[in-house]
């Protein structure tokens, strides 16, 4: 059989990957499988300007069908891979198809998590993970008065503005004591907070959500386990993914809260790659394994994949980085702050451009910055190399 890469899954790390295998002059066979009826496409945009109907789909698709007609990319959509046979070297398609490959990337991403309670079937409750959400959403927040945001973390602090910037009367329902515990540092969380507050949003910690209320089928507001009702015609919840890696431990794969690869981004099964958010990867500046939800890191470990395939060697070893946007704030994140032991900040936050920086031990292990990009690429250099920097030179 002539070399064929199958592509498990549609999203933003596999239409990179596919893209850059033919970069890399890869001229076998590639089949793309993913289950939605859209090319890859870029997810950031979903919780931002695409649901404020500020851009359409042609900005948020990564490429346009022509690119991969001209790149003889075999484009399977609303389809999905429902098993591997490493042995055999061939997925099974949810219509029966079998496909032999070389290689097999496995590029099937993440799925929302699901609150458990009583009500969740409402119409009304949303997740935001597809393009068909953000679609529906954007709708309801045209008609809507009242919402209710379910996590505060990065894509519910995104729709809860704009869900604002519609309108609508806003409240953020967060578990944890502060908005972005799991992401950020207190001094960025309380600017993200104070930020919300000033544009009319109330953000609630400490909430735990014990059902929704509905009326004929359509949520009404969001019941707390105080027995408090937050009345709300639209709920949209945000509390984290869960990595797709059914198909990859029916196949024997090693998974761990994630599909394992190494630095390469190669499974235990021969001939089998994993990219994006459904894999855990070695992290030598943190001396552990780390599943990102991060395009940054979709993005590089595609392209580290495509070079291995195409007959490199090359290992990621990249810091983590995120970002967001909020009103007019462009929030910017590098590296992990768990365990620091001190921060400094760089700026004044009331005027609403700052740096904090994470430190542990002295050095640099992570660093915030709100509309301060020139400085965050700085940023980025320190914590990639967990830089001993004084504290006074850092301020």
């Amino acid at each position: 059989m002539a070399e064929r890469v199958v592509v498990a899954g549609a999203g933003h790390a596999a239409g990179q990957l596919v893209a850059r295998l033919r970069a890399e002059e890869f001229a076998g066979e590639i089949v793309l499988v993913g289950d939605e009826a859209t090319l890859p496409y870029q997810r950031p945009p979903l919780s931002k300007a695409y649901m404020a109907g500020e851009i359409g789909l042609e900005r948020v698709l990564l490429r346009n069908q022509a690119f991969y007609d001209d790149n003889n990319i075999d484009v399977r959509l609303n389809t999905r891979v429902d098993a591997v046979d490493c042995d055999a070297k061939s997925v099974t398609l949810n219509d029966g198809e079998k496909l032999e490959y070389t290689h097999l990337v496995l590029a099937t991403g993440t799925r929302v998590r699901e609150l458990p309670v009583a009500g969740a079937g409402l119409s009304g409750v949303f997740y935001l993970r597809s393009l068909g959400d953000a679609d529906g959403i954007g709708t309801a927040l045209k008609t809507t008065p009242r919402v209710a945001v379910v996590g505060g973390g990065y894509i519910g602090l995104e729709v809860a503005a704009i869900a604002r910037k519609a309108g609508c009367e806003v409240t953020v329902l967060e578990a944890m004591p502060r908005v972005l515990a799991r992401t950020t540092t207190e001094t960025t969380s309380a600017h993200m907070t104070e930020l919300h507050a000033g544009h009319g949003v109330w953000i609630c910690t400490g909430a735990k959500v014990a059902s929704f209320a509905g009326d004929g089928g359509q949520v009404s507001g969001v019941v707390l386990d105080d027995g408090e009702l937050v009345p709300a015609e639209v709920v949209v919840v945000g509390v984290g993914v869960l990595p797709n890696q059914e198909i990859a431990e029916a196949a024997g794969i090693t998974v761990n809260d994630g599909i394992v690869v190494d630095a390469r981004g190669a499974t235990n099964a021969e001939n089998v790659w994993a990219i994006g958010d459904c894999t855990r990867h070695p992290s030598a500046l943190y001396g552990t394994t780390l599943r990102l939800e991060s395009v940054h890191n979709a993005m590089t470990q595609s392209r580290v994949v495509a070079a291995n395939i195409a007959g490199k060697s090359i290992e990621y070893n990249e810091v983590p980085w995120f970002w967001t946007d909020q009103y007019d704030a462009k929030l910017q994140s590098v590296g992990i702050p768990d365990g620091h032991d001190q921060t400094v900040v760089r700026g004044d936050p009331a005027a609403g451009a700052f740096t904090v920086f994470a430190l542990k031990a002295g050095r640099v292990v992570a660093a915030e910055s709100v509309n301060a990009m020139r400085e965050h690429m700085d940023c980025r250099k320190l914590a990639g190399a967990q830089a001993e920097v004084a504290a006074d030179v850092l301020a």
